[in-house]
């Protein structure tokens, strides 16, 4: 077989969503207090504690800048745990994606239904966030509506590089790598909890080439009423990074499974 001939993405795809959306259903409670309590925790400590101390943070709130930072790095956090752990866990141990690839499914459908779960995922979760700094007057307009679409893009984004690491991964630790070498890093440096344009303008262009910046360049706006400054770009870069990193994870796992 050709592993680098270019994926297929058929109707089944939409199988592979359905069944993890029936498996998460019958984890929804515990799924729904971790959505709603953790991001509450850090608007509420960071957003109201740290935030009595700094004062404003780019024109507006300090909690209004970290809720929709927040809103774009829990899209990437939901997306990458899912492509990692769970996709993993059905990758070896419960060897699930082997009983599918028994019927008319195969690997692109398998991983593309996948990466449509994660971008999902994240859309919950950003839903959730969103619901909370809504509760905390931190929304500003009905703009506010298209984060929604825009998490679900920024989980597809984060999707497929976690993939790849689960197509690479011996057991769950190798995901501590990809966690501490790639997840932290841009979590602490991609505007999230302060404004990129105080570090050093080397480091700025640095950073505009990580997937996370674009997607609080995105989110930021969306949620403070602030106008956007390059949203084509901001899409482009995303949805770059999911459709490039999808082409790999798809050559990376036929390299596993079709041996």
């Amino acid at each position: 077989m050709n592993y680098w001939q270019p994926p297929r993405i058929r109707r089944y795809a939409i199988a592979i969503w359905h069944r993890n959306v029936l498996v998460w259903k019958r984890l929804i409670g515990p799924a729904m207090v971790l959505n709603f309590g953790e991001p509450t925790l850090y608007l509420l400590g960071l957003g109201y504690g740290l935030g009595f101390f700094i004062g404003e943070m780019g024109n507006m709130s300090y909690i209004a800048f970290l809720a929709s930072g927040i809103v774009a790095s829990s899209a990437m956090t939901t997306a990458s745990f899912e492509g990692m752990y769970s996709v993993f866990t059905r990758m070896v141990p419960q060897r699930t994606y082997e009983a599918i690839m028994a019927t008319p499914t195969d690997i692109d459908d398998i991983l593309a239904g996948e990466m449509l779960w994660c971008g999902t995922k994240a859309a919950i979760s950003g839903a959730a966030i969103l619901i909370v700094a809504l509760f905390l007057g931190v929304v500003k307009g009905w703009q506010a509506i298209l984060v929604i679409p825009v998490v679900f893009l920024i989980g597809l984004c984060f999707a497929g590089p976690a993939i790849v690491m689960s197509a690479l991964a011996k057991n769950y630790d190798f995901f501590n790598y990809y966690f501490v070498l790639i997840i932290t890093p841009m979590l602490i440096t991609s505007g999230v909890f302060y404004p990129i344009d105080t570090m050093p303008q080397t480091m700025q262009t640095l950073v505009h080439l990580l997937p996370l910046t674009h997607a609080v360049e995105l989110t930021r706006p969306l949620i403070t009423g602030q106008p956007l400054q390059q949203p084509l770009l901001n899409i482009a870069v995303l949805s770059g990074y999911a459709a490039v990193s999808y082409y790999i994870a798809v050559v990376m796992v036929r390299k596993k499974l079709l041996v």
